[in-house]
């Protein structure tokens, strides 16, 4: 099996997880003639069916499925080159370890994997075999972004002394969280882990330093059964499906609405008895809604950090204080969101679609005594604002007719050091969260 360390357009990929996330990189392989998919790993046979329904779709052949117990024979039968991981994010490491045992090329969703043990696990294991891992930080290669490292990079503020990070998910978005496996810690360590490893990734390219130490305060504010009944928001049902109660309930999401939804999950359910449209202010609710941090870097800077999960408008706003001025960005995702208007989707979700009432960007400089000034830029609501297109180009080289993307990220590849950096200040703060303490990252030992 082949190993390659730069982008490449020709190879064997195999896809480990059969969710929504997973069909952009079905597409992707799809469109580079000199890729082929060769194998599915997935224990749903339904969600496998649908995946392999897709990919006759794509014109491309129809692949053999293999159960997770048979993950190293797939690899050694198949002859893979590229293993592409996009199932629960607590199992990455099942199939990451052993994918870089056999000398397999490893493409893994974020996060990397969701506790202590398990990432050091996987840092013992690249340096063990030499092992080649990516971390899908598909925010990097956003173009707003790459404009805010490049002006940063390029002194414009001068040195930065510190950040600003507010992130809001909405009624629509951010409830999503809690109606799927998200909701168990167990299962994708918190919004911390799973979703903050996107903002945490960002900070830590962008302004190219190492966090050392983290505190935070989080709780479930919002969501849950007790904050429900307190607000007035609860509705009495398990999970959307077949129940009166959900139909009148703005926070509810109806699969059998949108038809990638339905095959991939209402249909599976018979093969595995899990329901992706639970009850948001249920009392097995067990991640944080609210979670505000303090991080410090090995740069001396200093971040505050703020994530809301059940805002009425869903972007971010990022301010960076420099030694000769300040940097601004503000992101609009979604201005509001109406009870009757579009329900969530899986593009929606996972940002291949623009949410409903997309807002608009803006990036500000403000120089030491001078007059501030905007920088243009244009942003693509789809797609992770154009990161997903551009992400696949660097991995797994161009489409027929393009080049592959030069941008600021393609020059910084997120492998296990990035993976583990943004994991760490997630798996920080959730011990901060504990233990009311600041955290020191070194004492966690995540490279073992």
């Amino acid at each position: 099996m082949a190993s390659t360390n730069d982008a490449s357009s020709v190879g064997r990929v195999a896809i480990v997880g059969t969710g929504s996330r997973g069909l952009m990189f079905v597409n992707g392989v799809a469109q580079r003639p000199g890729m082929t998919i060769v194998a599915f790993c997935e224990p749903n046979t339904v969600r496998a069916q649908y995946y392999n329904d897709h990919l006759e779709s794509l014109k491309q052949p129809r692949v053999p499925v293999y159960p997770p117990e048979q993950f190293r024979e797939m690899l050694l039968k198949e002859r893979v080159d590229i293993a592409v991981i996009t199932c629960i994010d607590a199992l990455h490491d099942r199939y990451i370890l052993p994918a870089l045992k056999e000398g397999v090329r490893v493409i893994s969703e974020k996060p990397m994997t969701t506790d202590v043990e398990k990432c050091r696990a996987i840092n013992q294991a690249v340096k063990r075999y030499n092992g080649d891992l990516t971390v899908t930080f598909n925010y990097r290669y956003n173009p707003v972004h790459e404009a805010v490292k490049r002006l940063i990079a390029g002194g414009e503020i001068g040195t930065v002394l510190s950040v600003h990070f507010e992130w809001l998910l909405d009624t629509v978005h951010g409830a999503d969280y809690f109606r799927r496996w998200h909701r168990s810690k167990s299962n994708s360590g918190g919004l911390m882990v799973h979703k903050s490893g996107h903002h945490f990734d960002l900070v830590n390219w962008w302004i190219d330093a190492n966090p050392v130490e983290v505190a935070g305060m989080g709780r479930t504010a919002f969501y849950g059964a007790e904050n429900g009944k307190r607000y007035g928001w609860a509705k009495d049902y398990e999970r959307a499906r077949g129940s009166d109660a959900a139909k009148g309930d703005p926070f509810a999401i109806h699969l059998d609405d949108e038809p990638v939804l339905k095959s991939l999950y209402a249909d599976a359910e018979k093969a595995d008895g899990y329901h992706r449209d639970q009850n948001v202010f249920a009392p097995d609710i067990g991640i944080e809604d609210d979670m505000a941090l303090l991080v410090r870097y090995d740069s001396g800077v200093t971040m505050t950090y703020h994530l809301t999960a059940y805002s009425p408008w869903e972007g971010y706003r990022v301010m960076f204080n420099g030694s000769h001025g300040r940097l601004e960005l503000e992101v609009v995702e979604s201005k509001f969101r109406e009870p009757a208007g579009p329900q969530i989707t899986g593009g929606m979700v996972h940002g291949t679609e623009a949410m409903a009432n997309a807002g608009g960007v803006r990036i500000s400089v403000h120089p030491l005594w001078q007059r501030p000034y905007e920088v243009p830029v244009e942003y693509e609501h789809a797609g992770h604002g154009g990161g997903d297109s551009r992400m696949l180009s660097v991995l797994f080289g161009p489409r027929p007719g393009e080049e592959v993307d030069k941008g600021d990220a393609s020059k910084q590849k997120a492998g296990v050091r990035d993976g583990t950096n943004a994991l760490a200040v997630g798996l920080a703060a959730n011990e901060s969260f504990k233990t009311g303490r600041f955290v020191k990252i070194v004492d966690l030992n995540l490279e073992g």
